[in-house]
């Protein structure tokens, strides 16, 4: 699917015909045991009745109160989920047909469409230098076309720095119950390590990080003047430079595998998402298995 300027709201029912696979994946996939029918939990007890399955009895119930007892279970609760979208400046980075937020959006509208079509409760937080919006889970069709809307506004605010490790803790608050939380960023931001690692003690969290050629590789233009999106901070580069080159390269690596190794320990899926990708293929594997995709 490439992805054009049309709003996700216009192409809400496009949108619908493509998340279709990925709703059914959500359901089959990793994280399959979270959902309602997919398990059950102890409730509590009642007495036998005839017809009852005797290996439900209670037998330590039972020899107390000297007359059977039956256990009672209820199937778990259906799935929440959340998401977490970054629209700060490093995101409008774009070597191509898309920028990083483009890829973001498209990502984050499937899952909201699919969360939809499985009756999940849905919340989010989209942020840049600030929250700009959020909203706890919810069930229902307005609650998608809400999220959609927002996630096309969104294009239309690009300020200085990143709130990741607020938006990540903010999340948290919100959620009362174990959820499925997707993080849609570039982590080109500072202090959100322990936001994350919290998050993910209370809840199964998907890493996903948007990431475009110009992240490891910037074009060869001679000595140029280059601005930080997030710290604005202005720095003199020789493009050119051989060494340079390599630096810029293995900076990108090692922060990509920091990135991976705090996912990994703390048991978060991580998956690396770049502009040239379909983000359904990517949800697709996500869904399909766990740990880390590259």
């Amino acid at each position: 699917m490439v992805f054009n300027e049309e709003s996700l709201v216009k192409k809400a029912s496009y949108l619908r015909i493509t998340a279709r696979s990925l709703a059914d994946g959500m359901k089959a996939g990793t994280f399959r045991s979270l959902y309602k029918g997919q398990g059950i939990e102890f409730s509590g007890v009642r007495e036998y009745f005839r017809g009852d399955d005797i290996r439900t009895i209670d037998w330590n119930v039972t020899a107390r109160m000297h007359h059977p007892y039956v256990k009672v279970f209820e199937e778990e609760r259906e799935l929440q989920i959340f998401i977490i979208v970054d629209n700060s400046l490093s995101m409008q980075i774009g070597s191509g047909k898309r920028t990083k937020y483009e890829v973001a959006a498209e990502t984050a509208a499937l899952v909201t469409i699919a969360s939809e079509m499985n009756s999940c409760p849905l919340g989010a937080v989209f942020f840049d230098g600030d929250i700009h919006f959020s909203t706890p889970p919810k069930l229902g069709r307005e609650q998608t076309m809400l999220i959609l809307s927002h996630l096309d506004k969104m294009k239309e605010k690009e300020q200085n720095g990143s709130v990741l490790g607020n938006a990540i803790t903010g999340a948290g608050k919100m959620l009362k119950k174990r959820s499925l939380v997707f993080i849609i960023s570039d982590f080109r931001s500072a202090d959100w390590e322990k936001p994350l690692t919290s998050l993910a003690h209370k809840n199964d969290v998907v890493a996903i990080r948007v990431v475009d050629k110009m992240d490891e590789h910037l074009p060869e233009v001679g000595t140029a003047y280059f601005t930080d999106c997030e710290s604005s901070l202005v720095l003199k580069l020789p493009t050119a430079s051989e060494k340079f080159q390599k630096e810029w390269k293995s900076y990108y690596d090692a922060s990509v595998h920091k990135w991976q190794d705090i996912c990994i320990k703390h048991g978060i899926c991580s998956a690396i998402m770049k502009t040239t990708d379909e983000p359904l293929q990517i949800l697709t594997k996500i869904f399909a298995t766990s740990g880390t995709l590259n």
